[in-house]
């Protein structure tokens, strides 16, 4: 599931005041980058199942690894993980009503944190 004008795929921001603003949420990049490619993910375990909140971004300036980058950010996801095949986004997915009214408040959260100092 895409979060359509959320706003923050509008967004540019240098990474370590992003990985700050992310962690707050409770969203990890962890080992989740490459020289050019980020994402940031939060799971949330319900009876209903593991799924993923995603924001994903990419280096407009500088290097993931050297710390030193202008992230533009992508419109999120929300997904839900499949074991052992992965994590399905699909519009063919049951996302409970309360799971995705809270990613929503999490992503307006963070988009008017990271407004505050994007590029």
């Amino acid at each position: 599931m895409k979060f359509e004008n959320s706003g923050i795929e509008k967004l540019k921001a240098d990474l370590n005041r992003l990985d700050e603003v992310m962690t707050d949420y409770g969203l990890v990049r962890a080992g989740q980058w490459d020289y050019e490619r980020v994402t940031y993910d939060r799971k949330f375990e319900l009876k209903e199942g593991v799924f993923y909140l995603r924001v994903q971004g990419y280096s407009v300036e500088g290097d993931v690894d050297t710390f030193k980058a202008t992230i533009q950010l992508m419109t999120p996801l929300l997904g839900k993980h499949y074991y052992p095949h992965g994590v399905e986004y699909g519009e063919g997915e049951n996302f409970p009503s309360s799971l995705v009214n809270q990613c929503k408040k999490i992503l307006e959260n963070i988009n008017t944190e990271i407004s505050k100092f994007a590029l």
